[in-house]
């Protein structure tokens, strides 16, 4: 169960323009039930009861935010991003006060289905084991790796992959610091976890459901709008959909 008594903050990047959903707005505006992708996964997260409050982090250009719902929320607040997601999660992050949330969950902007009892899971991981950890998926696929193009390379042994999900969550100071250093140092960074990892701090993996799609191509847009319909419809007949 978790210490209801405890409650945390996620940092959801928002900054990015989504140039692969072909749209004239960025992805995270793109509407599924007259409501934003962002107004979903906001809403999903607040919903869970550990979860307090929300950091969007946007772009200095963005002209959608204040139209939304979100911007009268009161558990909601907005910082500016910079030009990476990886420098939009560090300007949210060090909007916080880590001795009042020393724990952050960082969350994708494109990722509404994520479910309650996935974020519950991940949460008390995290604090059992005292480090952090991100949701994720083990491969099913047999995964190639290519040495140029289209040529197959080697077959990877799939038994030890697995897809990396959000939420991650961290201790907020060990994250700023982890980020930092990968920022100064031009490591690469492609989610929290692997700054975390480049210097040598612990993360866990938290099995979680496969419908926690993110956003990304025009098609995963009629996707996530059944997956949503579907979640709704078993909490309605009484199979939460956690």
């Amino acid at each position: 169960m978790l210490n209801l008594a405890e409650k945390f903050c996620v940092v959801v990047p928002a900054a990015g323009v989504g140039k692969r959903m072909l749209t004239s707005c960025p992805k995270q505006y793109l509407t599924i039930a007259n409501h934003t992708i962002l107004e979903h996964t906001v809403q999903r997260l607040l919903s869970h009861e550990a979860i307090a409050n929300v950091v969007i982090v946007l772009s200095a250009q963005d002209e959608y935010f204040a139209t939304t719902s979100l911007a009268n929320n009161q558990a909601v607040r907005t910082v500016i991003g910079g030009k990476e997601r990886v420098d939009s999660v560090l300007a949210g992050l060090k909007s916080l006060d880590a001795a009042q949330q020393p724990w952050v969950l960082v969350h994708d902007a494109a990722r509404p289905c994520v479910r309650h009892q996935d974020i519950s899971r991940l949460i008390q991981y995290c604090l059992a084991n005292d480090h952090g950890g991100i949701l994720a998926m083990p491969v099913r696929d047999t995964m190639k790796q290519s040495q140029c193009g289209q040529k197959i390379a080697k077959t990877l042994v799939r038994s030890q992959m697995w897809h990396a999900l959000t939420p991650q969550m961290f201790k907020t100071t060990e994250l700023i610091q982890a980020i930092s250093a990968a920022l100064a140092n031009n490591i690469t960074i492609t989610d929290e976890s692997s700054a975390m990892e480049a210097f040598g701090y612990s993360s866990g993996l938290v099995n979680a459901s496969g419908d926690n799609i993110k956003i990304t191509q025009p098609e995963d847009l009629q996707l996530a709008e059944f997956i949503l319909n579907q979640q709704k419809i078993n909490l309605s007949s009484g199979a939460l959909c956690e």
